[in-house]
């Protein structure tokens, strides 16, 4: 099953006779390959299939926070996230840092979150939200920081 999950994760198809609870369901119908290539960006911004993740983003659109430092992020307690909640801010990963054994021990225990404008934005801890949709984990534990508007730090856990 494991194997399953990690084909379903990495390409997007479904083994068949597999159903994996890390993936939700979409609204609306399937999307071929093909179809897609002839539709405008703008008409495929909700997610036609299963995902992991609510969306794919790269970069950081909330303003600058200010919490740099592991000891910062120390501050924030940690609490479990939902992966289909979570938007991206990064594109891509490489795949050595994500297999790797020791890609969790070295820095925080916890993916670090920022909250604004009501979205939860996965600012570190990639390959860890990676890693436990490989598990077929709902859930990844995460320190989740709060912004204001303007990008003020409303609270710390």
């Amino acid at each position: 099953m494991a194997y399953g999950a990690r084909l379903e994760s990495v390409l997007g198809s479904r083994p068949r006779g597999f159903e994996s609870p890390i993936l939700r369901s979409g609204t609306g119908p399937p999307v071929s390959r093909r179809a897609r290539s002839h539709l405008p960006l703008g008409a495929l911004a909700p997610y036609y299939r299963r995902v992991i993740f609510k969306a794919v983003g790269d970069g950081r659109p909330y303003p600058d926070h200010g919490v740099e430092t592991t000891r910062d992020w120390a501050a924030v307690a940690p609490r479990q996230v939902r992966l289909d909640d979570l938007v991206t801010t990064k594109s891509e990963l490489d795949l050595r840092h994500l297999l790797a054994e020791d890609s969790t021990f070295y820095g925080d225990l916890f993916a670090h979150v920022v909250s604004w404008r009501g979205v939860l934005y996965l600012e570190d801890g990639l390959h860890r939200a990676l890693r436990a949709a490989l598990q077929q984990r709902l859930h990844v534990h995460a320190r989740v920081l709060e912004l204001d508007l303007d990008g003020t730090v409303l609270s710390t856990g």
